[in-house]
């Protein structure tokens, strides 16, 4: 599946920017403020709906207009599919394929999107919602039969706490809660099942990748779950026990829902305790550990977009980063100098500056 073009109007800088793009690494190189960033983003943007800087819909929109929006063609050898997604200042967001409402089974229709940032550094650093979040979507990509997982306990979850509010007001009884109790315990299962596989899935080599990238000790994903149990009846049981305790708050204080997937370095958490520069090579070795998981079991490959990925990394780990990516599937990555990025790496490159996009001959 390759992501082989861009059209962005009015999207931050973008006036008009049109990009073909093809498969394996495009540098994007051009002077600080010139849009390296606003164009990696637009195609996330694209694909996704969503933003890694900002959850602002005016911030994606350019100065003295009225809407914002990012188009990319996706094919898979047979079929090409276009994927808009728009920001207007009255309307919010809208995400369309071929011009019908996105469906739920996107995941299988596009490739997936692993963005490396400094504004990413939050998947790291940040709360757990944002782990959470992220492997869920991993999982959807590595499983595709899991992926409606998460969807499916949010449900629940949302029904349960629903019913407790209504407890906790006086507006219904308990009777109703054992049949939520066993929804959720069903659905929590099925969710912490696909979590813990998919993080032993990671974890070796996230650990070596680590090592590799620049992190100095072992570097550990762990998944912690809330719950104590892993199937439906342990889970079940632990919610009984609960029960007053969620009848007083108003909602579900234990389940999935506070799960925590914890990076480690030294067995020290590098969320609390890491510099900026562990954090982002955890945060590179997360996201390399993904695409290779992905490559093993013959999925789409996520499309890496890395934004100022070379900056601190020394010469023999910049070569390592290009050995990453050789191969199958597609990666974009900025630099305000194209010397940043090895000379004999074989790539094709984009020159921008002041929001204007242009093509040069390709390199290697």
């Amino acid at each position: 599946m390759l992501v082989h073009g861009l059209e962005a109007r009015s999207f931050r800088n973008l006036g008009c920017a049109e990009v073909e793009l093809g498969d394996g690494i495009t540098l994007i190189h051009g002077p600080n403020g010139a849009g390296k960033t606003n164009l990696l983003e637009a195609l996330c943007f694209g694909l996704t709906a969503a933003s890694w800087r900002t959850r602002a819909d005016r911030e994606l929109i350019a100065f003295g207009a009225e809407v914002g929006r990012a188009e990319v063609a996706v094919s898979d050898g047979h079929e090409t599919r276009r994927f808009l997604a728009s920001a207007t200042r009255a309307d919010g967001r809208n995400h369309r394929l071929n011009g019908s409402p996105v469906p739920d089974d996107v995941a299988e229709l596009r490739p997936a999107v692993a963005v490396f940032s400094p504004d990413r550094l939050a998947l790291v650093k940040g709360p757990p919602t944002e782990r959470r979040g992220h492997l869920d979507r991993f999982v959807g990509a590595l499983w595709p039969a899991r992926a409606d997982a998460r969807r499916r306990f949010g449900r629940t979850l949302a029904q349960r706490n629903a019913l407790l509010g209504r407890i906790r007001a006086g507006a219904a009884s308990e009777d109703g809660l054992a049949a939520w109790d066993a929804e959720f315990a069903s659905d929590a299962a099925a969710l912490i099942e696909a979590r813990a596989a998919a993080v032993e899935r990671l974890a070796p080599t996230f650990g070596s990748l680590a090592g590799e990238l620049g992190l100095v000790g072992a570097a550990v994903l762990r998944y912690r779950p809330r719950t104590e149990g892993a199937d439906a009846a342990a889970i079940a049981e632990e919610l009984r026990e609960r029960r007053a305790h969620d009848v007083e708050r108003g909602h579900s204080t234990h389940g999935p829902h506070l799960d925590e997937i914890q990076v480690e370095l030294g067995g020290r958490a590098v969320r609390r305790y890491g510099s900026q520069g562990q954090q982002r090579t955890a945060l590179l070795a997360l996201l390399f550990a993904e695409r290779e998981a992905l490559l093993e079991a013959r999925r789409t490959p996520p499309l890496m977009l890395l934004d100022d990925v070379m900056s601190e990394l020394d010469p023999e780990r910049r070569l390592r980063l290009i050995e990453l990516l050789r191969g199958e599937g597609q990666a974009l990555i900025t630099a305000t100098e194209p010397s940043q990025v090895p000379e004999d790496t074989e790539r094709a490159e984009l020159e921008i500056d002041a929001g204007r996009v242009r093509a040069t001959a390709p390199v290697g």
